[in-house]
């Protein structure tokens, strides 16, 4: 079983609009509602891929019993959400069908007493006994401590269990001091993280900073890993238009399945490249359209080098 953690659960709901003007009135052409947040994004693919997945994290309200009532809808992921006084957050995608440009309103989530998060973290050590592997994704709500992940960092570790972190900001500046097995930083992400703009030299760095592995996402650019066992850069042989949100969260689903399946790392960058861009062509985050993933999963190019550890 892999286990994905959601911090900072959501309802996504994605409007779909002819085009998208400020300050103006719009006629929505279509609505979508999914479970959300990254680790549920991951969970979905991963099961997509045949994996069974378990889901937790928080959830609360009446926008936490729809999140939960759509999962239990949602084959081969298990529902461990851990409630929540609090109400469950929304995110709201606005697609611009014209240009195909995604406007992304996230809130802020529910605030976690002490008592929550203590609760969480009980349910969490009892669900690593069981898990193959670990992801741990996202923002924090209001009142879980910054340090969060980089606690369940060790306990995952602790218990045997590889982990990949995939957040942002301070949570990932603490977090990367455990020593996670993987971390997924955007280009951004990885820029705040070490204050280089050089993609090569800053994955090298947030390596020096304790992952054991980065990959970097470069977008349309593809990936960029640095590894105990090597360097790699994977680029998709086209660029692809549509709604990109979801599309890194694929790319975790790929990192994460090869990794469980034991694959060389050129396989797992092949995979999370080709997951990631047949995510932008699907209508919602946590889907992917399998055509395009089986089309493009032998045409992905991955050149790079393999070094001693």
């Amino acid at each position: 079983m892999i286990l994905t953690v959601t911090l900072n659960t959501a309802l996504d709901i994605t409007y779909r609009v002819p085009a998208l003007r400020p300050h103006a009135s719009h006629r929505v052409s279509e609505v979508t509602e999914r479970p959300g947040g990254k680790g549920l994004n991951v969970a979905r693919v991963l099961a997509a891929l045949g994996h069974e997945v378990t889901v937790t994290g928080f959830a609360g309200g009446a926008t936490g019993r729809v999140v939960q009532d759509r999962l239990t809808a949602t084959p081969d992921v298990v529902d461990a959400l851990v409630p929540v006084t609090g109400a469950t957050r929304r995110t709201i995608a606005v697609v611009d069908e014209h240009t195909g440009d995604t406007t992304q309103l996230n809130e802020p989530g529910p605030t976690v007493t002490p008592a929550e998060w203590s609760a969480f973290q009980e349910a969490y050590g009892d669900l690593l006994a069981a898990a193959s592997a670990v992801a741990l994704c996202g923002s924090l709500p209001p009142g879980v401590p910054v340090g969060a992940y980089a606690l369940l960092v060790r306990s995952a570790k602790a218990a045997g269990v590889p982990v990949l972190l995939d957040t942002a900001g301070e949570a990932l500046r603490r977090g990367i001091a455990a020593r996670p097995d993987l971390i997924k930083p955007n280009a951004d992400e990885l820029a705040e993280l070490t204050g280089s703009h050089e993609p090569l030299r800053a994955t090298q760095d947030a390596r020096r900073r304790g992952a054991r592995a980065v990959v970097a996402s470069l977008g349309p650019a593809g990936l960029l890993a640095a590894t105990p066992e090597g360097r790699w850069r994977a680029t998709p042989p086209t660029h692809l238009h549509g709604n990109p949100t979801g599309a890194g969260d694929s790319a975790v689903a790929g990192l994460l399945s090869g990794l469980v399946e034991k694959l060389p790392w050129p396989d797992r960058l092949a995979r999370a490249v080709a997951l990631s861009a047949a995510s932008v062509v699907a209508p919602v985050a946590g889907e992917f359209d399998r055509r395009t993933y089986e089309e493009m999963l032998g045409r992905v190019a991955v050149t790079g080098e393999v070094t001693a550890a």
